[in-house]
């Protein structure tokens, strides 16, 4: 019989592999976006709004999802939002316009909306809060490795196959990997895998949840929501961009071909990782020598990472495509520990029965600001280029790192904590 220590971070990689296939889907719009632009025949404007699509039905579905998965529960939901998304990303190759791809773009934001709210709800059932921004950290790391795998493998698929091809094989993953969840996954106190001695340690481990269950109405009316959805909404145009933006910036802007598009812009995915990963271990170690509570070592954490994002705000400046990737690296480096910190506060400040529910409601602001920016960027970039509107990252980050400290008031909430 397995132990309950290790058999959570199996868990963890379970989140991960399907987080990456949920991110591969969707960044083979971005990979073919070049490619499609031409084929299809749609401007950039339109591009925006197929785009648009996906964001807008992401944005409304993110807190609905984590209320569907609070209340039917993390094992059933998030296989039927995978079986859900991957249907959706294989009709992308039915697309014979931008209007249709726009309308399969957004079959697909609703159903992968689930994926970061089911995600935190594993973590919260499975790790104590000492832990849980290592596990967020390395989950999280799914997001960008997806993307880092889009670029290779949906233009090998493109070129071998055709980009129709693409969008089914893409798709079709996810299939496999919901049958896997629903087999594998329980709660602790559930797990078959765990014999009853184990499943007793487990109130132990995971500490119980503290606190009333939260609905959207008690939630708006707290100070500590606002200091993380104002946060979310500004933190996350960047990894919009990162996500939709970055091939046809370098395609247009920095003049490299489909095959050179495929060899680099993986890149700043990979170092997503790595500040994923490393972020995770940030707080910990921050807590440790540095001798700071749970919630402020998370804000400290996520003021330096925000500090970094100054770096692709500079992409303007660089006259090379090779650096300009650069810069893009330490910025993907850089997002990925906000977005884990973030994440992981929504587990430290909200009870476990309502953790996906607070963790989309959350999304949804974020994904609010990243709508926005990814309009303002399809209405500009052909105007004024992109370098002046990916100048305007840098600034919303370090604004966002101003709102947790005025918000969220990390000192406070971990004075609360010790007392609860």
């Amino acid at each position: 019989m397995a132990t309950l220590k290790r058999l959570r971070w199996w868990i963890v990689a379970l989140v991960c592999m399907g987080t990456v296939l949920n991110y591969l889907a969707r960044n083979s719009l971005g990979v073919l976006a070049p490619q499609l632009t031409k084929d299809l025949g749609f401007t950039t404007q339109q591009y925006s709004y197929v785009v648009a699509a996906f964001q807008i039905t992401y944005t409304a579905m993110q807190p609905v999802c984590g209320a569907i998965i609070d209340s039917l529960g993390l094992k059933v939901a998030f296989a039927v939002f995978a079986v859900a998304w991957s249907l959706a990303n294989m009709a992308h190759g039915l697309a014979g316009g931008w209007m249709s791809l726009a309308f399969f773009r957004g079959l697909l934001g609703i159903s992968e909306s689930a994926a970061i709210p089911a995600g935190i709800k594993a973590v919260s059932e499975w790790f104590p809060a000492r832990d849980r921004s290592v596990a967020v950290g390395f989950f999280n790391a799914g997001t960008s490795l997806g993307a880092a795998i889009a670029p290779p493998i949906v233009i090998f698929l493109s070129l071998t196959y055709g980009w129709r091809w693409a969008f089914v094989v893409t798709g079709a993953l996810g299939l496999i990997w919901a049958a896997v969840w629903f087999w594998f996954y329980n709660p602790p106190s559930r797990h078959r895998l765990l014999d009853a001695e184990q499943r007793a340690l487990a109130p132990d481990v995971v500490e119980a949840s503290t606190g009333p269950k939260e609905t959207f109405r008690s939630l708006i009316h707290q100070r500590t929501f606002w200091g993380l959805a104002i946060p979310r909404f500004l933190i996350e145009p960047a990894w919009q961009t990162f996500s939709f933006w970055i091939p046809l910036y370098l395609a247009r802007e920095r003049g490299m071909d489909l095959a050179s598009i495929a060899l680099f812009a993986w890149l700043p995915f990979l170092a997503s990782d790595a500040g994923g990963i490393l972020g995770g271990y940030l707080s910990p170690a921050l807590m440790k020598w540095g001798k700071l509570p749970l919630v402020t070592s998370r804000a400290v954490g996520f003021t330096f990472a925000a500090l970094m994002m100054i770096a692709p705000a500079s992409v303007g400046l660089v006259a090379g495509p090779y650096a300009a990737i650069a810069l893009f690296c330490v910025g993907g480096f850089a997002h990925q520990m906000l977005s884990v910190l973030l994440n992981t506060l929504t587990t430290d400040v909200f009870p476990r029965e309502s953790v996906a529910r607070a963790n989309g409601f959350v999304g949804m602001f974020g994904w609010t600001g990243g709508l926005l920016f990814s309009l303002l960027v399809g209405a500009l970039a052909d105007t004024v280029g992109f370098a002046p509107l990916f100048s305007l990252l840098g600034v919303f980050d370090l604004l966002a790192a101003v709102a947790i400290w005025v918000l969220l008031r990390p000192r406070r909430v971990d004075l609360r904590l010790a007392t609860a």
